[in-house]
Protein backbone atom coordinates (compact mmCIF):
# COMPACT_ATOMS: atom_id res chain seq x y z
CA UNK A 1 0.00 0.00 0.00
CA UNK A 2 1.43 3.05 -1.22
CA UNK A 3 1.47 6.05 1.36
CA UNK A 4 2.13 9.78 1.20
CA UNK A 5 3.47 12.22 4.04
CA UNK A 6 1.46 15.18 4.82
CA UNK A 7 4.06 16.74 7.66
CA UNK A 8 2.20 18.17 10.60
CA UNK A 9 -1.34 17.94 10.29
CA UNK A 10 -3.65 16.92 12.25
CA UNK A 11 -5.78 14.05 10.50
CA UNK A 12 -7.91 12.72 13.59
CA UNK A 13 -11.52 12.02 12.76
CA UNK A 14 -13.78 12.03 14.24
CA UNK A 15 -13.95 15.80 15.99
CA UNK A 16 -17.20 16.06 18.23
CA UNK A 17 -19.17 19.29 17.96
CA UNK A 18 -19.59 20.16 21.53
CA UNK A 19 -21.74 23.93 21.87
CA UNK A 20 -20.49 25.11 24.91
CA UNK A 21 -23.06 27.51 26.91
CA UNK A 22 -22.33 29.81 29.71
CA UNK A 23 -23.68 33.46 30.99
CA UNK A 24 -21.52 36.80 30.58
CA UNK A 25 -21.33 39.11 33.45
CA UNK A 26 -24.90 40.24 33.05
CA UNK A 27 -26.47 37.22 32.91
CA UNK A 28 -26.68 37.11 29.26
CA UNK A 29 -26.35 33.37 27.74
CA UNK A 30 -23.82 33.02 25.62
CA UNK A 31 -22.87 29.65 23.36
CA UNK A 32 -19.77 28.55 21.43
CA UNK A 33 -18.93 25.74 18.79
CA UNK A 34 -15.68 24.15 20.84
CA UNK A 35 -13.64 22.15 18.20
CA UNK A 36 -11.04 21.21 20.49
CA UNK A 37 -12.35 18.80 23.34
CA UNK A 38 -13.54 15.66 24.86
CA UNK A 39 -14.18 13.76 27.90
CA UNK A 40 -10.48 13.22 29.81
CA UNK A 41 -12.40 10.34 32.64
CA UNK A 42 -15.49 9.32 33.59
CA UNK A 43 -16.79 12.27 34.92
CA UNK A 44 -14.95 15.38 33.44
CA UNK A 45 -14.93 16.79 29.87
CA UNK A 46 -11.76 19.02 28.86
CA UNK A 47 -12.30 21.84 26.14
CA UNK A 48 -9.01 23.59 24.77
CA UNK A 49 -9.99 27.45 23.70
CA UNK A 50 -8.64 31.01 23.21
CA UNK A 51 -9.92 34.34 24.05
CA UNK A 52 -13.20 34.06 23.28
CA UNK A 53 -16.14 35.64 25.27
CA UNK A 54 -16.90 32.30 26.44
CA UNK A 55 -13.41 32.17 28.00
CA UNK A 56 -14.21 35.18 29.91
CA UNK A 57 -17.70 33.68 30.81
CA UNK A 58 -16.51 30.39 32.13
CA UNK A 59 -13.50 31.88 34.19
CA UNK A 60 -15.73 34.02 35.75
CA UNK A 61 -18.69 31.81 36.77
CA UNK A 62 -16.51 28.87 37.08
CA UNK A 63 -19.37 26.90 34.84
CA UNK A 64 -20.05 25.65 31.81
CA UNK A 65 -22.58 23.32 29.89
CA UNK A 66 -21.53 21.04 26.97
CA UNK A 67 -24.32 19.87 23.83
CA UNK A 68 -23.16 17.58 21.73
CA UNK A 69 -24.87 18.92 18.20
CA UNK A 70 -27.33 17.03 16.51
CA UNK A 71 -28.21 16.94 12.82
CA UNK A 72 -31.51 18.55 13.39
CA UNK A 73 -29.19 21.94 14.61
CA UNK A 74 -26.06 21.47 12.27
CA UNK A 75 -27.20 25.37 11.80
CA UNK A 76 -26.98 26.88 14.83
CA UNK A 77 -24.17 25.10 16.05
CA UNK A 78 -22.31 26.12 13.18
CA UNK A 79 -23.58 29.45 13.27
CA UNK A 80 -22.23 29.53 17.23
CA UNK A 81 -18.53 28.73 16.07
CA UNK A 82 -18.62 31.72 12.99
CA UNK A 83 -19.99 34.45 15.42
CA UNK A 84 -18.35 36.12 18.20
CA UNK A 85 -20.55 36.67 21.05
CA UNK A 86 -18.07 39.73 21.71
CA UNK A 87 -20.17 41.56 19.02
CA UNK A 88 -23.77 39.78 19.08
CA UNK A 89 -26.28 38.06 20.89
CA UNK A 90 -25.44 34.67 19.55
CA UNK A 91 -28.60 33.40 22.26
CA UNK A 92 -30.75 35.52 20.51
CA UNK A 93 -30.01 35.22 16.75
CA UNK A 94 -30.36 31.13 16.95
CA UNK A 95 -33.85 31.04 18.01
CA UNK A 96 -32.95 28.41 20.55
CA UNK A 97 -34.44 28.34 23.70
CA UNK A 98 -31.80 29.17 26.61
CA UNK A 99 -32.48 28.05 30.48
CA UNK A 100 -31.39 28.16 33.58
CA UNK A 101 -29.70 24.85 35.11
CA UNK A 102 -30.41 23.73 38.37
CA UNK A 103 -26.85 22.34 38.91
CA UNK A 104 -24.32 24.63 37.83
CA UNK A 105 -24.49 28.75 37.12
CA UNK A 106 -24.30 28.06 32.88
CA UNK A 107 -27.37 28.05 30.79
CA UNK A 108 -29.02 24.84 28.74
CA UNK A 109 -30.26 25.04 25.60
CA UNK A 110 -33.37 23.27 25.28
CA UNK A 111 -32.98 21.99 21.78
CA UNK A 112 -30.09 19.73 22.08
CA UNK A 113 -31.36 16.53 23.37
CA UNK A 114 -28.11 15.88 25.32
CA UNK A 115 -26.37 17.97 27.61
CA UNK A 116 -23.85 18.09 30.40
CA UNK A 117 -23.77 20.55 33.27
CA UNK A 118 -20.09 21.34 34.76
CA UNK A 119 -18.32 23.06 36.94
CA UNK A 120 -14.63 23.97 36.63
CA UNK A 121 -12.07 21.36 38.25
CA UNK A 122 -8.95 23.11 37.19
CA UNK A 123 -7.32 25.78 34.28
CA UNK A 124 -4.24 25.09 32.30
CA UNK A 125 -2.68 27.82 30.36
CA UNK A 126 -0.09 27.66 27.25
CA UNK A 127 0.63 30.41 24.95
CA UNK A 128 -2.67 32.08 24.82
CA UNK A 129 -4.76 28.82 24.90
CA UNK A 130 -6.61 27.37 28.19
CA UNK A 131 -7.82 23.75 28.81
CA UNK A 132 -10.60 24.61 31.15
CA UNK A 133 -11.42 20.69 33.02
CA UNK A 134 -14.84 20.69 33.73
CA UNK A 135 -16.68 18.18 36.21
CA UNK A 136 -19.93 16.98 35.21
CA UNK A 137 -22.74 17.51 38.03
CA UNK A 138 -25.50 16.47 35.89
CA UNK A 139 -26.35 15.14 32.47
CA UNK A 140 -29.72 15.66 31.37
CA UNK A 141 -31.35 13.97 27.89
CA UNK A 142 -34.91 14.28 26.27
CA UNK A 143 -36.46 11.02 26.55
CA UNK A 144 -37.44 10.20 22.61
CA UNK A 145 -33.67 9.77 22.22
CA UNK A 146 -33.73 6.94 24.72
CA UNK A 147 -33.29 3.34 23.83
CA UNK A 148 -36.08 0.60 26.22
CA UNK A 149 -33.46 0.38 28.38
CA UNK A 150 -33.39 4.45 29.38
CA UNK A 151 -29.55 4.77 27.31
CA UNK A 152 -28.86 7.28 24.53
CA UNK A 153 -29.88 6.11 21.24
CA UNK A 154 -27.29 7.46 19.30
CA UNK A 155 -29.37 6.33 16.08
CA UNK A 156 -31.81 8.72 17.26
CA UNK A 157 -30.19 11.37 18.08
CA UNK A 158 -27.90 11.67 14.93
CA UNK A 159 -24.77 13.64 16.81
CA UNK A 160 -22.66 15.04 14.11
CA UNK A 161 -19.08 15.38 13.95
CA UNK A 162 -16.34 17.68 12.57
CA UNK A 163 -14.24 16.47 9.59
CA UNK A 164 -11.54 18.75 9.43
CA UNK A 165 -9.67 17.77 6.14
CA UNK A 166 -12.94 18.71 4.27
CA UNK A 167 -14.96 21.26 6.51
CA UNK A 168 -17.60 19.21 6.67
CA UNK A 169 -20.24 17.76 9.85
CA UNK A 170 -21.05 14.39 9.68
CA UNK A 171 -23.41 12.38 10.98
CA UNK A 172 -22.16 9.67 13.31
CA UNK A 173 -23.95 6.07 13.86
CA UNK A 174 -23.04 3.21 11.89
CA UNK A 175 -22.38 0.36 13.75
CA UNK A 176 -19.36 -1.92 12.57
CA UNK A 177 -18.44 -3.90 16.01
CA UNK A 178 -18.75 -4.54 19.39
CA UNK A 179 -16.53 -2.67 22.05
CA UNK A 180 -14.72 -5.83 23.97
CA UNK A 181 -15.91 -8.14 21.55
CA UNK A 182 -14.69 -8.17 18.61
CA UNK A 183 -11.39 -8.04 19.45
CA UNK A 184 -11.82 -11.57 21.29
CA UNK A 185 -10.78 -13.87 18.36
CA UNK A 186 -7.00 -12.38 18.52
CA UNK A 187 -6.92 -12.99 22.49
CA UNK A 188 -6.97 -16.83 21.09
CA UNK A 189 -3.45 -16.08 19.07
CA UNK A 190 -2.08 -14.21 21.59
CA UNK A 191 1.32 -15.31 23.39
CA UNK A 192 2.13 -14.69 26.71
CA UNK A 193 5.16 -12.12 26.80
CA UNK A 194 8.28 -13.43 28.45
CA UNK A 195 8.62 -12.36 32.44
CA UNK A 196 9.29 -8.33 32.54
CA UNK A 197 7.67 -7.80 29.49
CA UNK A 198 5.32 -4.68 28.63
CA UNK A 199 1.47 -4.28 27.44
Amino acid sequence: MAKKNLGAVGELFPQSVFVVASYGEDGTPNAMNVAWGGECDGNQICINIGDHKTTDNILARKAFTVAPADAAHVVEADYFGIASGRHVNKAEASGLTFVKSAFVDAPVIEEFPLTMECKVVAVQEWNNEKRIVGEIINTQVSEDVLDERGRVDFDKMRPIVYDSTHRLYRVAGEVVGNAWKSGKPLLKRSKPLAQGGQQ
